[in-house]
């Protein structure tokens, strides 16, 4: 069964963390390019496909820089990921 995309919301919702961090998290490339889709500047995401990948970077040594926040960055969201 196919898996339904979520908005970026939704994401940051189930990992109570900021869009803000979320998009972080794109631009860092903890979020898999194949588990989101992306419109002009519209995001879709797979959770489950999120929450492995996040999981499996837990166990890296990567996991510090995956939690913090870069609210004070913008994101250029005409850049591809």
């Amino acid at each position: 069964m196919s898996q339904e995309y979520v908005p970026i919301e939704s994401v940051a919702d189930k990992f109570s963390v900021s869009i803000s961090t979320v998009r972080s998290w794109i631009r860092k490339g903890f979020i898999p390019r194949d588990s989101y889709i992306k419109a002009g500047n519209t995001y879709r995401f797979k959770l489950d496909e999120i929450e492995s990948s996040l999981r499996k970077d837990k166990e890296d040594e990567h996991w510090s820089e995956l939690i913090k926040s870069d609210e004070d960055v913008p994101l250029n969201l005409d850049d591809d990921y």
